[in-house]
């Protein structure tokens, strides 16, 4: 936009002009304010008159070189083509523009100006005045909006429609109105109402039209027309000339009551806002508002007082869609209609939402001349629908995104397509321990730690974060845009992992218990050149799974190799099943002897008869097994397939006093049913239940000791043998120990090996040994491998053992043929350890 050259400095305005001066004269003359500019120092001059009506004080007025900012945006550009042009040539100028005063109000102004020259012709001086024109302005527009509103309105209206005056006589009928009343417009108008439809004055039109133009409310009735032979309904309303009166058909409904409930829609939308704006330009502020009904007052809080002459954006506010604020307004710039779901205000403040029909009005094949909007109060539905929302995306108990919402977050964090190269990061957060207070101190107090946890996590991450919950105890953060450069992205999800891990660290009152908790968080960076969403969760999931094998109360990125281990563990988990299916698997046994070097029972050990990769050793398998479940269907053939070979060996005299060890899991001692698995095997295969040995981890110690104190209890009293395994490198609590029903101490390998060479393993094995026999307890030695190993323990009380001295885990066939050459124990010598 041009500008009006600038002089070489700006200058303060000069004092206001005095009132003698000729400004002064001509503001009396006509009303309006009066500027100057002298040149060529272009000092600006103001009268106070014109400082008054731009609501400035003197001392506000503008520099020359800001002269253009009292125009309204839109009046700018004519402004200073015709400055510009007074300043070069002396045009005068006469422009009807808006002005923007000091208050921010809009007012319609006629700006004059001419140039002033010397005696040599130079142009010396500018004089200009504004007069406001804005009363006339809106003068000119309340009187056209008078004359078009009711014909705008008849216009728009789809129903049969009429209006009457003040008499009850028709003046304008709708061609609706004439296809009802089967009359046309000539026959119809200058006729009253009540004689048209009931052929009287004593009806109820008569009545009800009379009631209503002495006590100014509407009515709506119905009324049976003898002409059309057709009930009517009648919604009559005052109007500044007369009545308007709306005609419906109801007949039909009065028929059914299918048409019934259709009447009763009808009548619920005479509760809805009818609004009449001008078809004005759409950018600035807007359409002006010439009409609004009843409905509009009762249900906005604004009267029409306040909001004709204004824009629809009274309305609008924080919330109101800005999206669909633009849809509408490139529908009405096709001039097409259009709906659409708003959210508006109260003159209150309070948000309501609107359905909003919006049609283009053709006056008369004129052009477009106004729009019309049918709105009617939805927010009942919406809040229904929010809530049906609220139920279907987010926890119930936390209030944070479920599982469904945050999958649909990844997948937009995915599909960017604005910043390519643009970094994420996927938290996979855990809570520690968590059902070990929910067993003990219920899971109402769970819950509310649930909703603790979430608070705490909402408030270490930013309002554009995702945390979500998942299930159970498990969160999730999701932190988008850390920025393009991988290892900063990397330090900023390590920040706020930190934070996270230090804020549920903190104390928690839990209703009036203090709660110590920490968690074990995983977490896998985002980029584009991610596969799927599943993966992003896989990746995180490992990771928390790594800090959790940790030591947990740590934090672990992902990285391929954990992915790599995952993939090989589940496909050992399928072969693995798959291997249970085939009877795939296979017991050695390994010869345990007691005193005298006679052989008095065996260890089962598993093995697996891989079809590709052969006989497999347990260390490749059995932690697989116990992490996938599977060591419970594994265990159980272990002990029914022992059982058997127990019941084979019974019913020979040489091998009926052997007994067989087998090593038991924690978590297949810890499933409900493993006591009566027990039993059911030793009865299915018809044993003596004290030649079967159970050999229990120390682990088994770390936790719930009465039920493993009662467990065992149980197999004692049925007469199996019990051992502990590898004692001394588990978690042995003596303070437990004696109130175990054990039968038998193992001394673990470990302490074997080196119990010649390393004092600290002597030392050891002597105290197992000391123990065992102070708590009247048997005592066996594994992994012994020379004869200086078995003397030193023989010395020291241990006449049991196991090993390669003796002999290596056989298949059943070799383990036979090794026994025929290993003599039965004497009559009277010990049969077991």
């Amino acid at each position: 936009m041009p500008v009006p050259p600038l002089p070489p400095q700006n200058l303060p305005p000069a004092p206001p002009l005095q009132p003698s001066s000729p400004f002064a004269v001509l503001e009396r003359a006509t009303g309006a304010g009066a500027w100057m500019l002298a040149l060529p120092s272009h000092q600006m001059t103001w009268t106070a008159h014109l400082a008054a009506m731009l609501e400035i004080t003197p001392e506000q007025a503008p520099t020359w070189a800001h002269a253009l900012d009292v125009y309204a945006p839109e009046s700018r550009a004519r402004m200073a083509e015709a400055l510009e042009r007074c300043l070069a040539d002396g045009t005068a100028f006469d422009q009807e523009v808006q002005v923007l005063t000091g208050r921010g109000q809009r007012l319609w102004m006629r700006s004059l100006g001419e140039a002033l020259r010397d005696a040599s012709g130079t142009i010396v001086q500018l004089s200009g005045v504004l007069k406001d024109l804005t009363a006339q302005k809106r003068a000119e527009q309340e009187t056209q909006s008078l004359t078009m509103r009711l014909a705008t309105t008849l216009a728009s209206i789809t129903d049969a429609f009429a209006t009457l005056d003040r008499e009850g006589r028709l003046t304008y009928v709708n061609s609706e109105s004439e296809r009802l009343l089967r009359a046309p417009g000539k026959a119809l108008l200058g006729r009253k109402l009540w004689d048209v439809l009931e052929g009287n004055a004593t009806g109820r039109v008569h009545r009800e039209i009379v009631d209503m133009l002495g006590g100014g409310a509407g009515r709506e009735f119905e009324v049976f027309c003898a002409v059309a032979e057709r009930w009517l309904e009648l919604r009559a309303y005052l109007f500044e000339d007369g009545v308007a009166i709306y005609l419906r058909d109801v007949s039909d409904r009065r028929q059914s009551q299918e048409q019934l409930l259709l009447l009763q829609t009808s009548i619920s939308r005479l509760n809805d806002i009818v609004l009449i704006t001008e078809a004005g330009p759409l950018h600035d502020s807007g359409p002006r508002i010439v009409f609004v009904n009843d409905a509009f007052e009762r249900q906005t809080g604004y009267s029409p007082a306040e909001v004709l002459g204004k824009t629809p954006r009274i309305l609008q506010g924080q919330r109101t869609q800005r999206v669909e604020l633009d849809r509408i307004r490139q529908a009405l710039q096709r001039s097409q209609p259009v709906r659409a779901e708003l959210i508006n205000y109260k003159k209150n403040g309070e948000q309501f939402w609107l359905e909003l029909d919006i049609v283009p009005v053709d006056y008369f094949s004129r052009g477009l001349t106004h729009w019309v909007a049918v709105a009617r109060d939805i927010t009942q539905r919406k809040a229904a629908e929010e809530e049906i929302e609220h139920l279907a995306f987010y926890d119930t108990l936390t209030q944070l995104p479920n599982r469904q919402l945050l999958m649909e977050s990844l997948r937009t964090a995915l599909t960017h397509t604005e910043n390519p190269d643009k970094t994420g990061a996927l938290m996979f957060i855990d809570l520690d321990n968590f059902k070990m207070l929910n067993d003990t101190r219920g899971h109402a107090t769970g819950d509310l730690l649930l909703q603790k946890v979430a608070a705490r996590l909402n408030s270490c991450v930013r309002l554009r974060d995702t945390v979500a919950r998942l299930g159970g105890d498990e969160f999730v953060v999701l932190l988008e845009d850390l920025g393009d450069d991988l290892p900063l992205a990397r330090r900023k999800a390590d920040v706020v992992a930190k934070k996270i891990l230090a804020t549920l660290c903190e104390p928690c009152d839990l209703s009036g218990h203090d709660y110590d908790g920490t968690c074990s968080i995983g977490i896998t960076l985002i980029t584009q050149h991610e596969k799927s969403v599943g993966d992003l969760l896989k990746q995180a999931d490992l990771a928390m799974y790594q800090a959790k094998a940790a030591g947990r109360n740590t934090i672990c990125f992902f990285d391929p190799g954990m992915q790599a281990v995952a993939t090989a563990n589940a496909a050992l988990t399928y072969e693995l099943r798959q291997g249970l299916r085939s009877e795939e698997f296979v017991l050695h046994y390994q010869p345990q002897v007691g005193p005298k070097g006679f052989m008095v029972g065996v260890e089962a050990l598993v093995r697996w008869q891989h079809p590709q990769h052969g006989l497999v050793f347990p260390d490749s398998f059995i932690p697989q097994a116990e992490e996938s479940g599977l060591i419970l269907p594994l265990g159980k053939w272990v002990l029914e397939t022992a059982c058997a070979q127990l019941a084979r060996w019974a019913a020979c005299p040489e091998t009926d006093s052997f007994s067989i060890a087998v090593n038991v899991s924690v978590r297949q001692f810890r499933h409900p049913e493993f006591v009566e698995q027990v039993m059911k095997a030793i009865a299915n295969a018809g044993i003596s239940a004290h030649r079967l040995k159970l050999e229990l981890t120390e682990s088994l110690l770390a936790n719930d000791m009465d039920v493993t104190i009662a467990k065992m209890g149980i197999l004692k009293d049925a007469g199996v043998t019990l051992s502990i395994d590898d004692f001394g490198i588990g978690y042995s609590a003596l303070s437990y120990l004696k109130h175990l029903p054990l039968d038998q101490l193992k001394i673990d390998r470990a302490f074997v090996k080196d119990v010649l060479t390393d004092p600290n393993d002597a030392a050891i094995a002597r105290t197992i040994i000391g123990l065992a026999q102070s708590l009247g307890l048997g005592v066996m030695a594994e992994g012994v491998e020379t004869e200086a190993q078995r003397d030193f323990l023989a010395r020291h009380g241990c006449h049991c053992f196991q090993g390669y001295l003796f002999c290596k885990p056989l298949p059943i066939e070799e383990l036979e043929v090794f026994m025929q050459g290993m003599a039965k124990p004497p009559e009277g010598a010990p049969a077991s350890c």
